[in-house]
């Protein structure tokens, strides 16, 4: 079958023939219609992330959506050395969701993991409640924009987006929209202080997909203007480059801040397959659309180099 194959570790996938899988006892063979190009997917490739199988050579990719059985499905956690960008691939039968009508291939494969980032971390990690206050930082991006729209959904009372491009961040709608810029000499500070309303008004969940001198920032801001109020700053991604920060330990013992992460390893499965049956579900009743940049497989590098904004996304035929 013709599959995008990671020859080693690191490098970029090429377009080939790869082995065609074979179904055996809970897994069943998928026929790929769509697959999309998120982080997740580059990292684990290039055996970057910390969920990455190290087998090479092997198909990348780590969902997508196809046929199994007759029926559209979305399916997750692919079995190396086997990937979802190639024309089958083999799939556990509890790692797939069928599609509703009202949503198609292409939009389903490209909402199914920005959605559920944000999906997950309110409602699994967070435990989030109608009515309460979410601050989206990174909310510039695919995943941070479409967090905006689906805190509303579940019931925000007010939304708060942080991010570098205030030219973006205004066009989300959100309550509230603040600008930052790290390089300055004073930006960090400048963040903190620009939060001090926020934070005396209460904030109960952060959604962080920058990490870094930004997410430190907003964590200072809790301490500084927070008081009692429990508020939930949970992890999901580190789109500033920055793994590691210094964190005082001041800002735990004097705040009511609670650290979460939510990822492939901090959510349960179940909770993340139910959080993407939500996306989908919402998306076709709401008839969410999303701007992507499609791609045929065998264009797979020209895939790979493409920006993550709009999402890319490789159909199969």
């Amino acid at each position: 079958m013709k599959a995008a194959i990671v020859t080693e570790k690191g490098t970029t996938p090429i377009y080939s023939t790869f082995e065609e899988p074979k179904s055996k006892e809970k897994n069943v063979l998928v026929n790929v219609k769509a697959s999309a190009l998120s982080n997740l997917t580059k990292m684990r490739a290039l055996g970057n992330h910390y969920s990455a199988d190290h087998v090479y050579p092997n198909v990348a990719g780590t969902d997508g959506v196809g046929e199994a059985d007759g029926k559209r499905v979305y399916f997750l956690a692919t079995n190396a050395p086997f990937g979802s960008l190639a024309e089958q691939t083999l799939i556990n039968k509890q790692l797939m969701v069928a599609l509703p009508d009202g949503i198609n291939d292409v939009t389903a494969a490209a909402i199914a993991n920005p959605g559920m980032s944000s999906w997950a971390a309110l409602v699994s990690r967070a435990h989030f409640q109608a009515g309460q206050t979410v601050l989206i930082n990174g909310a510039t991006g695919t995943a941070g924009s479409l967090a905006v729209k689906i805190a509303y959904h579940l019931g925000a009372k007010k939304v708060i987006v942080t991010g570098r491009n205030a030219t973006k961040l205004a066009k989300l709608e959100a309550d509230k929209a603040i600008a930052f810029d790290m390089d300055k000499t004073d930006g960090a500070n400048q963040l903190t202080n620009d939060l001090a309303e926020v934070f005396k008004d209460g904030v109960d969940v952060v959604l962080d997909y920058l990490w870094g001198d930004s997410a430190l920032a907003i964590m200072t801001a809790v301490a500084k203007f927070g008081g009692h109020h429990v508020t939930k700053f949970v992890s999901i991604g580190a789109s500033a480059g920055q793994s590691d920060i210094a964190l005082p330990s001041a800002i735990l013992r004097s705040s009511a801040i609670e650290i979460l992460g939510s990822g492939v390893k901090s959510a349960t499965m179940s909770e993340l397959l139910s959080a993407i049956n939500g996306v989908f579900n919402w998306a076709a009743e709401e008839k969410v659309e999303m701007p992507v940049n499609e791609f045929k497989l065998a264009d797979i590098e020209q895939a790979w180099q493409a920006p993550l904004n709009p999402r890319a996304v490789v159909v199969m035929k």
